[in-house]
């Protein structure tokens, strides 16, 4: 008898909860978007016989259901801290590191030799065809291994730039590692984001100038201004933690008069957009986040220009590079579906242009990939 009331509890209690949260989901309707993770959440599936037969119906409403699920965010801190007390060191794919520091995991089974021989073969033919010069920046894991938990295993970053090195040529090649790694102990990655801060771009600048043959005196680190003390990235929004915040600095722009075109359609006169700084996504006031394309005058006038193939490290080390050219453009090839060569030639000038590929390592094995 007493096992037939707990079955009858349990199933009380388990009808009950589904219940609730039921009508949690009913009273506060479907999100469009999650501030805290950045993302766009998963609206309702539309309900199909051959949709359900092949398997994708299910798969999409569970996902719509794990975006969508009453309380997300507090569950998602829940959770954190239940890994914490059971002695966790990674938690969604974030390492819990020392001084308040989250890194992002990167696993060696992630990325094979075959993903990793297929972006080189790609950049190989872009560095022929435009005598490219690139730049792959490693992350935080492989920098600042003293942030890292005991026994954190990282997929070998140092390694795959050797290759890089060798596929390209070291006159192509920009070496931003050897100089992150005699930084390692300043703050040139965000704790809560898995960005470089402008301290460690402005390292980064300095090592393509010295690649370049550039001055590279131009900044100072003491004249860096703080526009934001109050930032919490994204993989602060992987595990919900209530951690120190951080800092985001920047230098200030040059006197000259500049010219910043998005996407054909937006002109500002300026490389930051301070309206991110009330948002989540803080770091979007570099080069306005992310555009397909974007025309930059710099008011420099020397007539040289710059194309830039990039991902979001690029936002806040563009700014430093506009003192040497009086054009640049940045594209991003993951809003570019057209044939790339044949888009670069449309802006090259009569006297030529110098072509950057500017990446986080991680980011240019899962993204970089181009039509001729």
């Amino acid at each position: 008898m007493d096992e037939k009331r707990s079955t009858i509890f349990t199933i009380i209690l388990i009808a009950s909860v589904i219940l609730v949260f039921s009508a949690a989901d009913l009273i506060y309707g479907d999100r469009l978007y999650s501030e805290l993770e950045n993302k766009v959440l998963a609206s309702r599936p539309e309900f199909s016989w051959n949709a359900l037969l092949e398997g994708d119906f299910t798969r999409d409403y569970e996902t719509y259901l794990t975006d969508q699920f009453a309380g997300r965010e507090k569950w998602i801190s829940i959770k954190t801290y239940m890994d914490i007390c059971l002695g966790k060191q990674e938690i969604n794919g974030v390492y819990l590191g020392a001084d308040d520091y989250l890194i992002e995991q990167h696993l060696p089974k992630q990325f094979s030799s075959v993903q990793e021989n297929k972006k080189l073969s790609l950049l190989e033919k872009l560095v022929s065809e435009w005598n490219a010069s690139v730049m792959l920046v490693p992350t935080a894991d492989n920098v600042i291994m003293d942030k890292l938990p005991p026994f954190a295993v990282c997929y070998d970053q140092v390694r795959f730039l050797e290759q890089v090195e060798s596929r390209i040529g070291p006159e192509h090649y920009i070496d931003v590692y050897t100089a992150l790694r005699q930084h390692a102990d300043e703050e040139i990655y965000y704790r809560t984001d898995h960005h470089w801060t402008s301290l460690g771009a402005y390292y980064g600048y300095q090592a393509w100038a010295a690649a370049q043959d550039r001055y590279g005196g131009r900044y100072h680190v003491e004249n860096m201004e703080t526009v934001t003390e109050d930032f919490l990235g994204t993989l602060q929004s992987k595990v919900n933690l209530n951690v120190r915040k951080d800092s985001i600095k920047y230098f200030p722009e040059t006197m000259n008069p500049v010219s910043v075109t998005y996407d054909y359609n937006v002109v500002k006169d300026t490389y930051y957009e301070e309206s991110w700084l009330d948002t989540k996504n803080k770091y979007g006031f570099f080069l306005d986040d992310n555009h397909a394309f974007v025309e930059i005058e710099t008011g420099c006038p020397n007539g040289k220009t710059l194309f830039v193939i990039k991902d979001s490290f690029a936002n806040c080390l563009i700014p430093l590079l506009t003192s040497h050219y009086e054009r640049i453009y940045v594209l991003d090839l993951r809003y570019f579906n057209g044939r790339l060569f044949q888009f670069m030639k449309k802006y090259r000038p009569e006297e030529g242009m110098d072509v950057l590929v500017l990446y986080n390592c991680i980011h240019f094995l899962e993204d970089f990939a181009y039509v001729e």
